[in-house]
């Protein structure tokens, strides 16, 4: 007599787990394994009330009408947010989860972002739907480093970075002052992105990181120094960071690696997630229009 498969992951009903990735009721699933359009391990799996084993290979293994299953809870995304769209379950108009399959949207789990990118900012977002890893992320004692790319309207004095540097400069309407920040002047290459001269780049372009995340705070930054920002793009958290090949309005799944980037404290040019995953799983390409994501070709 065969032993049951043991292990060390948790199990759950096969109906209740794919109804809850946003596939339809219980009944909906049901009706789908009686059709045979569910299969686990190439085989059939007509009697869905079983349990199965939440392995990190599941998805791989379990197909639905024909195509693999959809990431399991627990997911983790970076996006590249463009401009014009909130962050907001609640705000009207465009929204960033617009960008995500419908069938994402009706997880039970919902999928929030982690913090937030205003209207007006691009760049990159993370979203998630484990609650204990957006807190961890967004808890004020985490102080995790958050970079963003600065077009400005006037050049910079000379005398911003030693300002925002000295853990004194107090915004308007806060009562405690702002956690030690640093400026950056971006260089050459930063320049010719937003097609600047060299002349001038080095006074209108900069990078600037936070490692808080007080509402609206690089604009107000700026603002308490006298100055506009032009454009707003955040390109680093933590030891994560954008690639250049991910157009705005995309978005990647992470695995545990590149999760645990975000917890670094330096930002590396050899980050082994950023870097040597481009081609991998764990960071593939996928667009608002890619219905199943796990086990696409594209990207």
């Amino acid at each position: 007599m065969n032993k049951p498969k043991m292990s060390l992951h948790p199990s759950i009903r096969a109906d209740r787990l794919i109804s809850n990735l946003g596939y339809g009721t219980r009944k909906d699933v049901h009706a789908l394994a009686l059709s045979g359009q569910i299969h686990l391990d190439g085989m059939p799996l007509k009697d869905v009330t079983r349990k199965i084993f939440l392995e990190n290979d599941l998805p791989e293994r379990l197909t639905i009408a024909g195509k693999k299953m959809d990431p399991l809870p627990g997911l983790v995304l970076i996006m590249n947010k463009p401009t014009g769209m909130t962050c907001s379950h609640k705000d009207t108009g465009a929204l960033v989860y617009d960008l995500l399959p419908s069938r994402w949207r009706a997880r039970k789990l919902k999928i929030v972002t982690v913090g937030r990118l205003d209207k007006h900012t691009s760049g990159l977002l993370l979203l998630t739907d484990n609650g204990v890893l957006t807190h961890r992320i967004t808890a004020p004692r985490s102080k995790i480093a958050k970079r963003y790319r600065v077009v400005l309207e006037h050049p910079l004095r000379g005398d911003e970075g030693e300002i925002f540097a000295s853990g004194r400069l107090v915004l308007t309407g806060d009562k405690t002052p702002l956690l030690p920040a640093v400026l950056e002047i971006a260089n050459d290459k930063s320049a010719n992105t937003f097609n600047v001269t060299k002349q001038i780049m080095s006074r209108l372009v900069a990078f600037v990181t936070i490692y808080e995340g007080r509402n609206h705070q690089v604009r107000r930054m700026f603002a308490a120094v006298g100055n506009h920002v032009v454009s707003l793009h955040r390109d680093r958290v933590g030891g994560l960071h954008l690639q250049n090949d991910m157009p705005l309005g995309t978005y990647r799944l992470l695995d545990n690696n590149c999760t645990s980037s975000i917890f670094d404290d330096t930002f590396s040019s050899h980050n082994k997630c950023t870097y040597y995953l481009s081609n991998s799983k764990a960071f593939r390409v996928f667009s608002p229009d890619t219905p199943m994501p796990i086990g696409s070709e594209s990207g």
